[in-house]
């Protein structure tokens, strides 16, 4: 019988060569149109962010410069609200009796010390930095510091444009530092008439040392200049004293002889003027103080000098004749775009990628009908192969089907015979041994025949003398001896009866017995000795009795047909439980003190028709036969040396 092994093989699904052509060209075709699409896109949104980046920072500068316009106000307005607080002071203490008095009559020392007063306390309630009253050759002859160590009384100040002014008969505004203290003031004067006469002027000085400090304001730059460009209010302590612009020799040399500015240089600001934008200009300034020009250098420890951006707008203030400055750093500007910049960005970018999403999905589902279409052809092509091919595997496999059914069939009737065989070789086996057993059992049966004829001739005797009781003996021993032989027919019957096939529990003690039973002839005539390790009547183990009884009896006569000729000749019969619990198993040894099992004869123990036995003692299949029932009983037999220098036989069942 030969077995045969179909594989079948699924068709695989492919497009047509031109189909594949078509199919890469449209790609590639698509592919370059939508490289071509994408890059004029990016190009428009880079073009549209330029255009919004122009006109975002239009915008921005527009913003930035009106927030610039309303701080110029507010710190305009500021300025100018606080030297209005003093401006009306000098005209209403001009009118002050007291004033033109002393003036008249200067040597009067009470009338010096009670104006002197007065003016201490009119300083001290209007907040002024200081109030005096100069006559018309320019000396201060009263004071409300008076009592200080600069006091002002005794000081000339003609030289003073505001004094001057007064004595035109004009009020008089000036700014310059303080001759005495250093410190920046402005100066509001008014003259003193007395009937109509100009005696003098009385002076309010205002303390503009703090100014710098109120028009501080979110991070901007606040700059007043006079008339000559000099910068006297910074909220850059370094930009002080400075000009807008390099003066001429002679206006620093009329700057100096003026006394406004005493010890000042008059160093033109650093700053770089980059641009130009009607009212408003952009400025670069270094951040640190620097020695050096606009250009820009390096400061005094060394550190690198950063330059900033402003955004200058300036507003006049002509009561004062001045002019305020206002730097905005350009880096809000560029904050606010970066903001703007941002957010068309973002908004470019989501409706540029929304665009090419729905283009490419548009593109993928029309890829998707093209390849189903192609696919589908090709299914329906590979569904009909399949069909023809499944309709061929079917007829195949019906064929196979039906010579399987008949190798089953077979395969069952050699089993059938195989299973008879092998009752028949063990019904063989039995009647072998019995065979190998039949001269001790002859001489077990002639010896009871020949004292059973000797005790009926006497037993006759007995009766013909008229001796019954001892002829009634006599009788009674040929009965004994005909029960032993019943018990030996017996013990042969059931050993030669063939196996029910029943697998039960047997116990372990009968099957000794049994099988001890129809050896024991052969025992006595090879003079041997029987030693038996028996196990607790209740042993059990699963299996055929008769079967179990067979191996045992056939491990039995090979033992004794080992010791045969020994000087010893000991066989050991044991029986015990194992104490595994998941699979308890009774274990049965034969062992013997022949000698042994040759090592090279080892592996070959249990092969049919292998025998060491000389002659026609054995056929070599006893072993074998004997292994196959153990381990059809779900058992095992093993064979090996013991510890009284023979062989030992163990047979493995499980426990019943």
């Amino acid at each position: 019988m030969t077995n045969r092994t179909e594989t079948a093989t699924t068709p695989s699904i492919a497009m047509p060569r031109r189909a594949f052509d078509v199919g890469t060209g449209r790609r590639s075709r698509r592919l370059l149109a939508r490289w071509i699409v994408a890059v004029g896109a990016g190009l428009l949104c880079v073009g549209v962010l330029l255009l919004v980046v122009a006109s975002v920072e239009r915008s921005e500068l527009r913003l930035l410069a009106n927030d610039g316009e309303r701080q110029l106000d507010l710190h305009a307005a500021q300025l100018a609200g606080q030297l209005a607080r003093y401006d009306y002071l000098p005209q209403v203490l001009s009118i002050d009796a007291r004033l033109a008095d002393l003036l008249r009559a200067p040597e009067d020392t009470a009338r010096m010390a009670e104006l002197n007063r007065a003016l201490e306390n009119t300083a001290a309630i209007s907040g002024a930095a200081e109030i005096y009253l100069m006559n018309a050759d320019g000396l201060t002859i009263a004071a409300s510091n008076w009592q200080s160590r600069r006091t002002f009384i005794g000081r000339f100040f003609h030289y003073r444009p505001y004094f001057q002014q007064a004595m035109a008969g004009k009020p008089g505004r000036y700014f310059a530092l303080g001759s005495t203290s250093g410190l920046r003031g402005y100066y509001f004067a008014h003259p003193v008439r007395d009937r109509g006469d100009l005696l003098g002027a009385v002076v309010v000085k205002v303390d503009m040392s703090n100014a710098d400090a109120h028009l501080a304001n979110l991070g901007q730059e606040v700059l007043v200049t006079d008339p000559d460009g000099v910068v006297f209010i910074s909220t850059r302590r370094e930009w002080r004293f400075r000009t807008l612009a390099p003066l001429s020799d002679d206006e620093r040399q009329r700057l100096r002889e003026s006394l406004r500015y005493p010890g000042e240089d008059f160093a033109p600001l650093p700053v770089k003027i980059s641009a130009n934008t009607g009212p408003t200009q952009v400025w670069t300034a270094p951040t640190t103080s620097a020695d050096d020009a606009p250009t820009g250098g390096k400061p005094k420890d060394d550190r690198p000098v950063q330059f900033v951006r402003y955004l200058a707008q300036q507003l006049p203030m002509p009561d004062a004749g001045w002019t305020m400055h206002l730097l905005t750093p350009m880096s809000l500007l560029h904050a606010r775009m970066l903001e703007a910049v941002a957010v068309v960005g973002a908004v470019c970018l989501t409706l540029f990628s929304l665009a090419l999403g729905l283009w490419q999905r548009h593109e993928r589902r029309q890829e998707r009908a093209l390849f189903d279409h192609q696919a589908g052809e090709a299914l329906r092509r590979a569904h009909d192969e399949l069909e023809h091919r499944v309709q061929q595997r079917t007829e195949d496999l019906i064929r196979s089907n039906e010579r399987l059914s008949q190798e089953i069939d077979e395969r069952r009737r050699t089993e059938a015979e195989l299973r008879q065989t092998q009752g028949e070789l063990i019904q063989a086996a039995k009647l072998a041994t019995l065979g190998q057993l039949s001269a001790g059992i002859n001489h077990e049966l002639n010896q009871p025949m020949a004292a059973i004829r000797s005790y009926a001739d006497n037993g006759r005797a007995l009766l013909a003398k008229g001796r019954c009781e001892e002829a009634g003996w006599n009788l009674q021993q040929i009965s004994d001896l005909i029960g032993r032989m019943g018990r030996i027919a017996a013990q042969l019957k059931i050993f030669a009866r063939k196996s029910t096939g029943r697998v039960g529990p047997v116990v372990v003690d009968s099957v000794i017995d049994t099988a001890l039973a129809v050896v024991a002839p052969r025992i006595r005539r090879t003079s041997a000795e029987l030693e038996v390790i028996r196990p607790s009547p209740a042993l059990r183990l699963r299996g055929d009795e008769n079967l179990v009884q067979q191996v045992l009896v056939n491990l039995l006569g090979n033992a004794l047909q080992a010791i045969d000729g020994e000087p010893r000749r000991l066989v050991r019969v044991s029986a015990r439980a194992t104490q595994d619990a998941k699979k308890p198993q009774v274990v049965l040894a034969v062992e013997d003190t022949g000698p042994g099992i040759a090592g090279e004869h080892r592996e070959r123990i249990f092969d049919a028709f292998f025998t060491t036995k000389e002659g026609s003692e054995g056929l070599g299949l006893g072993l074998t036969i004997s292994k196959r029932i153990i381990e059809d009983l779900d058992g095992s037999l093993e064979a090996g040396p013991c510890c009284l220098g023979g062989a030992r036989f163990t047979i493995r069942l499980p426990a019943g």
